[in-house]
């Protein structure tokens, strides 16, 4: 199952959101297992395999990061469970950087203030990739939209491990 012509879309990094969500809606009324609630089991057991393929694809597309790896996964650059090492020395420098302002800022003398700094580095990084993965993707060059992607994955986890750390600063 292809995810994009599954919904109707160009195969692009820009999704629609709302447009997606209307089309997985529609789908799902079609496909939703309570609709073959008097079929035979084979019918429900169809049933429930498209409905899952069908919320896996939207959440797949929903999301940036996996919509990115989704999209260099199909042209033969699966990252989505590599582990390797970026060997980008300056994107290592920056990696090193970046841990070490957001092992800091639990000490900083007005640590929200340095979470809202951090978070817009991080932003700002995240835009930087994804226009990466855009240009590369666009010039059909999967290898190196393959590395953005890492690179993004790396940037979103630390984005995680910040909202973590502002929820304990938070005390939730």
């Amino acid at each position: 199952m292809r995810y994009f012509e599954l919904f109707d879309l160009p195969v692009q990094f820009d999704v629609d959101l709302v447009l997606l969500q209307d089309r997985f809606r529609a789908i799902q009324k079609q496909v939703h297992p309570d609709k073959f609630a008097n079929g035979s089991d084979q019918q429900k057991l169809m049933a429930v395999q498209q409905a899952s393929e069908v919320n896996d694809a939207y959440e797949t597309l929903k999301h940036p990061l996996s919509r990115a790896e989704y999209m260099v996964a199909q042209h033969g650059h699966d990252v989505r469970h590599e582990q390797k090492t970026i060997r980008d020395g300056l994107f290592l420098m920056q990696q090193m950087e970046l841990r070490e302002e957001l092992e800091e800022i639990e000490s900083s003398s007005d640590p929200e203030a340095a979470i809202d700094v951090f978070y817009n580095d991080v932003k700002k990084l995240i835009t930087q990739y994804t226009e990466e993965f855009n240009k590369n993707f666009d010039k059909t060059d999967f290898k190196a939209a393959a590395l953005s992607v890492k690179k993004l994955r790396f940037i979103y986890k630390l984005k995680d491990e910040a909202q973590s750390l502002e929820d304990k600063l938070l005390d939730y």
